[in-house]
C-alpha cells in the first residue's frame, strides 16, 4: 500500500508586520479595539509593490525542501493554491518550477480561495497514492492586499499576504489518513471578487466583497462537518486529534469550530492574530510555525481544514 507522508514544511511572510494602529494611521476609519474585538486580528503582513505570489511561494518552497532534505530536481508534482496568481497564465506553479530549476514535474494551480491548500493537499495525496508520482511540493501563496478595497473597513483590515509550503513523499507508512473536499456554488455571492479583465479593461468590481454574517454561519457549520467526516473516515473521534489547524480567518470562527468538535483551545493552532487572513496560505503558514516551534511532533494526529469563496471547504487528517 502506498501512502503520502509529509516530510517538510516552510513559510514566508513579506516585510514587517502592519498593526491595526498602522492601518488607522494610514487613514482607514478603524481602530485596534474595533478590529480585535470582532476578529482577533492585531497585525498582518502586506507585500511591497511588485512582490508576487510566486516570489513568496518560492521562498516557502525552498524552506520546505530544505527541511525535507529533498532536491527540487527530484520533485515530480508541484501544486500551487492561489487566488492571486502572478498572471492569467502561465500558472504560478510553473513560474515557481522554473525558478527552482525543476524540469518535467506535473505543475498546475488550484483555485479554491481559502480552501485552496486543503484542495491542493488532497489532490497531491491522490496522485501519490495512485503510484503515478512520488514527491510533491504543495504551496499556498497569496497577495490578497492587491484585491482589497482600502475604503471598505469591513474587509480590508481582515487580510494579509504570505505563503506556506509542504513536501509530500510516497511512503509505506500512513501519513495523510483521510481527506474530504466539497463545494456549493449556490453560495458564491457571499464571498467573491465579481470582476474580470475583458478586452484590456476591468469589467465588474475588481475588489473582494463579503457578507460577513453569512460567511460566519456557513463557515462554522461546514468546518465542523468536514472535520467529523475525515475523522470518521480514519476511524477516530474528533477528540482524539492532537492539534487542529483551521483556516485563520476570524478568532470567533476558530473558537466556535473547536468548541463544536470538543477540541480544547490549547490544542488549536492560532496565527490569525499576527497574520490576518492569508487565504490559501493560512493553514500551511500555521502548520510550519507549529512544526518549527516543536508543538507538533512525530506520532501526533493533526487536522487541517479550510473554508472559502466558491463556496468551498475541505479537510485533511495527518499523522506525523
Amino acid at each position: 500500500m502506498i501512502y503520502s507522508r509529509l516530510t517538510g514544511t516552510g513559510s514566508c511572510l513579506p516585510g514587517a508586520p502592519v498593526t491595526n494602529d498602522d492601518l488607522a494611521a494610514r487613514g482607514i476609519a478603524t481602530s485596534d479595539e474595533w478590529i480585535v474585538t470582532r476578529t482577533g486580528i492585531r497585525s498582518r503582513y502586506l507585500a511591497a509593490p511588485g512582490t508576487t505570489a510566486s516570489e513568496l511561494g518560492l521562498a516557502a518552497a525552498q524552506r520546505a525542501l530544505e527541511m525535507a532534505g529533498c532536491d527540487a530536481g527530484d520533485l515530480d508534482l508541484i501544486i500551487v493554491a492561489t487566488s492571486t496568481p502572478d498572471f492569467i497564465f502561465p500558472s504560478t506553479a510553473c513560474l515557481i518550477q522554473g525558478r527552482l530549476g525543476n524540469k518535467g514535474a506535473t505543475s498546475f494551480d488550484v483555485q479554491a480561495v481559502c480552501s485552496g491548500f486543503a484542495y491542493a493537499l488532497g489532490i497531491a495525496d491522490k496522485f501519490i497514492r495512485s503510484g503515478s508520482h512520488r514527491k510533491a511540493l504543495v504551496i499556498g501563496a497569496e497577495v490578497f492586499s492587491r484585491i482589497l478595497d482600502w475604503n471598505d473597513r469591513g474587509t480590508c483590515v481582515l487580510f494579509g499576504d504570505g505563503a506556506g509550503a509542504v513536501v509530500l513523499e510516497a511512503s509505506g507508512k500512513p501519513g495523510i489518513l483521510a481527506t474530504a473536499l466539497h463545494a456549493d456554488g449556490s453560495q458564491s455571492g457571499i464571498l467573491n471578487v465579481p470582476g474580470q479583465v475583458c478586452a484590456g479593461q476591468v469589467t465588474g468590481d475588481p475588489f473582494l466583497r463579503m457578507d460577513g454574517q453569512a460567511v460566519f454561519k456557513f463557515a462554522v457549520r461546514v468546518l465542523a462537518e468536514v472535520a467529523e467526516e475525515v475523522c470518521a473516515a480514519a476511524g477516530i473521534a474528533t477528540t482524539e486529534v492532537d492539534w487542529l489547524i483551521p483556516h485563520q480567518a476570524n478568532i470567533r470562527i476558530i473558537d466556535a469550530t473547536g468548541k463544536k468538535l470538543g477540541i480544547d483551545r490549547e490544542r488549536v493552532i492560532v496565527t490569525v492574530d499576527r497574520h490576518g487572513n492569508t487565504s490559501a496560505a493560512s493553514v500551511p503558514l500555521a502548520l510550519d510555525e507549529a512544526v518549527r516551534d516543536g508543538r507538533i511532533g512525530r506520532g501526533q494526529k493533526v487536522l487541517l481544514e479550510g473554508v472559502g469563496g466558491g463556496f468551498t471547504w475541505g479537510a485533511a487528517l495527518l499523522e506525523f
